[in-house]
């Protein structure tokens, strides 16, 4: 039996930390699947990620603290030595550079890397960093989207760069019945429905979806699922524009396909992603969605019934998801997820990558 390892930075709620959890759930039966977290620990984990506790017996939390600590590579060799690891598969900058350099020196057998996002190397000292690490540890060098291969290829100088693209479990979602979804969300029945799920951070562009929602008729709706540190603002910005009533702050939500079934419309506002999964998330359960034009994300649209949008503008919002209302399609987004999205496919990528050695 094969051991793979992924090192993430943290365990908290976010698409990078998902895909690794389905990762680990749709493995080969073959292989044993563990997670390593650089930063936190279990118990407070746990706590504030209860989706995390079925897997508590594969996750391992390092505890990092902020800062450069070189010391981490030492432990992670101990580790991958006393585990007698396989695979070490490595997501974002900082996992690579602990755990990409701490494979090597335990002489893992292969190790791979994954960049969900490529904006973080428009600065100069991430990039140099990048490259640096890269050149020593020698990872197989793997990219979420189209979008993120191209960039990496551009600031990387790498042209060895592979494409998997972030996949989703349309068993868990899938369509279902709005009305029930809506009273167990407390949500009104008798609206059309806006839904953006994601943390409340300034790049993730809420308050440009708020302002648009001002434009648009009174018998629509916003539901907002999610945490953050823009939360306070957003709710003043609510109650500024006379909003309250139909804005619904619903905080954070285990059980994410409810969220998108009591959805019209699924909308992103952001101003930065990789391949966001929450637009995927909504499509399986038979919602359109909306995105801006950043990123991955128009890679994850339904060419028949998703629209994308120029970001930080707010009439252009308005005015797409008026005409989404206005113009429904019959036609279900949830073939092109499953066609093309699935964790599934996402995971046999992998493991032939892993078996194969690239």
């Amino acid at each position: 039996m094969n051991t793979v390892i992924q090192v993430v930075q943290h365990l908290r709620p976010g698409g990078i930390e998902t895909m690794a959890l389905d990762l680990a759930s749709f493995c080969d039966r073959n292989e044993r699947n563990l997670i390593i977290s650089l930063e936190g620990d279990s118990e407070s984990a746990i706590t504030a990620w209860p989706r995390l506790e079925p897997h508590a017996d594969r996750l391992t939390f390092l505890g990092k603290k902020p800062g450069l600590k070189p010391v981490l590579i030492l432990d992670l060799i101990r580790l991958f030595r006393s585990l007698q690891v396989d695979v070490v598969h490595t997501h974002h900058i900082g996992p690579l550079l602990y755990a990409g350099l701490a494979a090597r020196l335990a002489r893992v057998r292969c190790l791979i890397h994954t960049e969900h996002d490529a904006w973080h190397l428009n600065d100069s000292r991430r990039r140099s960093l990048q490259r640096w690490v890269i050149h020593l540890a020698r990872p197989l060098l793997i990219a979420d989207a189209e979008t993120v291969a191209t960039r990496m290829s551009e600031h990387l100088a790498r042209d060895d760069i592979r494409i998997i693209r972030n996949g989703i479990d349309t068993d868990r979602f899938k369509p279902g019945d709005q009305s029930s979804a809506r009273h167990r969300l407390g949500l009104p029945r008798d609206v059309r429905l806006i839904g953006c799920s994601g943390r409340l951070e300034i790049e993730k562009g809420q308050r440009v979806l708020v302002d648009a929602l001002a434009l648009l008729p009174k018998d629509v709706n916003l539901a907002l699922a999610g945490t953050g540190s823009t939360e306070e603002a957003l709710r003043h910005q609510v109650r500024a524009l006379g909003l309250t009533d139909r804005v619904h702050f619903l905080g954070r939500i285990d059980e994410m396909p409810t969220f998108y079934q009591a959805l019209d419309i699924f909308c992103l506002p952001s101003f930065k992603e990789g391949m966001p999964l929450s637009p995927l998330e909504a499509q399986a359960c038979d919602v359109p969605a909306a995105v801006t034009n950043v990123g991955g994300s128009r890679e994850t649209l339904c060419p028949n019934t998703g629209q994308f949008m120029p970001k930080d503008d707010v009439e252009a919002m308005a005015s797409t998801l008026h005409k989404m209302f206005q113009q429904p399609c019959d036609i279900s987004p949830r073939g092109f997820v499953q066609q093309r999205c699935d964790v599934r496919l996402t995971s046999r990528a992998y493991a032939a990558l892993r078996y194969t050695g690239g």
